[in-house]
């Protein structure tokens, strides 16, 4: 009788065992969910250093300007980019797109001869 009771305890807890890891896969797969999809409604960033730059150069984003970049880094994200350069008038920004984040600012006359790496996608004409 009372190895049938430790028989029994033994495969309780292997099931229960096996029960609490089926359940943590799953809401796992759930929290990754919900954490892109928070990630898709999330506003645009800037890092410090975007924002000492657009100081510096004098770049300003009014709404309009704004609502043309998050639509040119929603572009680069439905393409699968992860850093982009995406060009608003005659200004790039460096953006990581996974992120949400602008990471530098460049004007036109700053632009000429420079050599933007570390990017894999770009956009013009936004």
């Amino acid at each position: 009788m009372v190895n049938r009771l430790n028989d029994f305890g033994i495969r309780q807890s292997q099931i229960h065992k096996k029960n609490l890891e089926n359940k943590n896969k799953k809401t796992t797969k759930k929290f990754a969910d919900v954490f892109q999809e928070s990630l898709k409604n999330e506003e645009l960033k800037f890092s410090s250093h975007a924002i000492s730059r657009m100081n510096e150069r004098g770049i300003k984003l009014d709404e309009s300007r704004m609502k043309r970049l998050e639509e040119a880094v929603s572009k680069a994200d439905k393409k699968g980019a992860k850093e982009c350069l995406i060009m608003v008038d005659n200004d790039a920004f460096v953006v990581s797109v996974k992120n949400k984040t602008i990471i530098t600012a460049v004007d036109e006359n700053s632009m000429r001869g420079n050599v933007f790496t570390n990017i894999d996608s770009a956009v013009f004409g936004v």
